[in-house]
């Protein structure tokens, strides 16, 4: 196929999420992931050599364009909005989900050491956590885990891209 990346490009910039290989493949019904796979890699790659204004990125398992953090800032005031943010405490919250899920209420507040119910609401509100299920104990309590719009909202590709406790270490030293 002539066009193979301009058709790749097109269909990840018309997404609203993360597109994957495979749903590209479903698309591009006579293209081989193969194929697919270095179009997506040679498109990643003119991006970062033009640096510009956006960039393709893998992120939660699929490919989006992103803007670049030195233009972020521009982006923001031509939509008229402040950058979103999280307080602290869903912060705390979100991290505890993030590396003991699945992870009960009880769970985390026994971390965090205060209850987290209202905090817990704001973090399923926005989509970055959700409930995976009930716990097979007496009450059957919900257990939580991250969304892909977790991974998409900080840049991960999969959650095996946290920083570990050594790398939080590093970090502060």
């Amino acid at each position: 196929m002539d066009n193979l990346k301009a058709i790749i490009e097109a269909l990840i910039f018309v997404s609203d999420v993360p597109v994957t290989s495979s749903r590209i493949e479903g698309v591009l019904e006579d293209v081989k992931e193969k194929e697919i796979s270095f179009a997506i890699n040679d498109l990643i790659r003119e991006y970062e050599e033009r640096s510009g204004g956006i960039f393709l990125k893998e992120v939660a398992g699929g490919y989006q364009f992103r803007t670049g953090e030195a233009v972020g800032s521009w982006v923001q005031k031509l939509k008229g909005q402040k950058q979103a943010s999280l307080s602290p405490a869903a912060m705390e919250t979100l991290a505890v989900v993030a590396y003991r899920q699945p992870v009960m209420r009880s769970e985390v507040e026994k971390v965090r050491g205060v209850d987290i119910s209202g905090t817990l609401r704001g973090l399923l509100e926005k989509n970055l956590i959700r409930i995976v299920g009930r716990k097979d104990v007496p009450g059957r309590p919900m257990i939580y885990g991250t969304t892909g719009k977790f991974l998409e909202t900080f840049g991960l590709k999969t959650l095996s891209d946290l920083p570990t406790l050594r790398e939080f270490k590093e970090l502060g030293e």
